[in-house]
């Protein structure tokens, strides 16, 4: 019986995956670099820590990652501001559905919790939302499993109790490794088999979900 609904952020709750990826094709663009959507989709879902060594291995060891990293939050903050940070389709309905039949909903993401909390109250989610963990809020980011055990922590409640809802790759292998049933809404990127094949299911969009839950195909 599902107890908690856990949420992803980035490529999940908002559309943010290709607004970053713009960042920084336009901040390599400023060093005569290139930024290759394959390399991009790599490292989506992983934890900081992954991504700034997945930059030096592929560029060098002194690709400046922490200017670029901060200049591309810039541009996605500035594109927010103007134009409202773009929600996926179908979220809000999934949320007050789960929130009037007594869920407990968790995001868990491997952003910080400065951009988190900030997301949350730009696009009103804040208040569906019933807790939060963050990716510098563990010591082991995904695949690890942590971040989500640590989220079934929170709401008190057993991995078995749990959904995962995913559109990364090593979101998929932590929830499979924390030992919750995951569903996959990919984003720039379909799973590939070896990680397909560890999601319970692979569904188009929320809306997808949403309509799983009211025909009683999830419990």
């Amino acid at each position: 019986m599902i107890k908690a609904v856990i949420f992803d952020m980035d490529g999940l709750m908002i559309n943010s995956e290709r607004v970053t990826y713009d960042g920084y094709v336009i901040e390599c663009g400023k060093l005569g670099l290139t930024m290759e959507e394959d390399f991009y989709k790599s490292f989506l879902g992983c934890p900081l820590p992954t991504v700034f060594q997945m930059f030096y291995d592929h560029f060098s060891p002194s690709f400046p990652m922490e200017t670029v990293l901060k200049n591309v939050h810039q541009y996605m903050n500035d594109l927010f501001e103007r134009e409202g940070v773009p929600v996926k389709e179908g979220l809000r309905e999934l949320l007050k559905y789960l929130k009037e039949r007594g869920y407990k909903t968790v995001v868990a993401t491997s952003s910080t919790r400065d951009r988190v909390d900030k997301i949350l109250k730009q696009t009103g989610l804040a208040d569906y939302y019933d807790d939060s963990i963050c990716g510098d809020e563990v010591e082991r980011g995904k695949p690890n499993p942590d971040i989500f055990l640590k989220a079934c922590q929170k709401v008190q409640v057993s991995p078995s109790e749990a959904l995962v809802l995913e559109d990364s790759e090593m979101g998929i292998q932590a929830a499979s490794s924390a030992g919750i049933p995951v569903i996959c809404v990919p984003d720039m990127k379909y799973p590939a088999p070896q990680y397909a094949s560890l999601a319970s299911h692979i569904v188009e969009s929320l809306t997808d979900v949403l309509e799983a839950f009211v025909r009683r195909e999830l419990p």
